[in-house]
């Protein structure tokens, strides 16, 4: 079980997380700060919201695959790398 975790914690783009962060307390201020007489936004307004939110999820995980997969890649190169330096160490060994 602490493996899964460590393997989410060292998958998660530590980055971007710190990047968004101000964004996520200012959204986080402002909710706290709305007065609760506030009429509830109109079904255009949420549309719209709602329309922003999905961009911005879409956006995010197309960031993720790319990530992901820059990642597959320099994983496989970094197997082809270790196994030519398995065989370079095996060939100086037989010499």
């Amino acid at each position: 079980m602490a493996i899964a975790w460590l393997t989410a914690l060292k998958v998660i783009p530590w980055g971007d997380v710190i990047q968004h962060a101000p964004k996520v307390l200012s959204a986080a201020r402002k909710l706290l700060d709305r007065s609760p007489a506030e009429p509830p936004p109109t079904k255009d307004e949420f549309q719209e919201r709602m329309a922003k939110t999905l961009a911005d999820l879409a956006e995010q995980n197309t960031r993720l695959v790319n990530a992901v997969e820059v990642l597959r890649v320099r994983t496989r190169i970094l197997m082809w790398v270790t196994v030519l330096l398995a065989l370079a160490v095996v060939g100086l060994w037989l010499r």
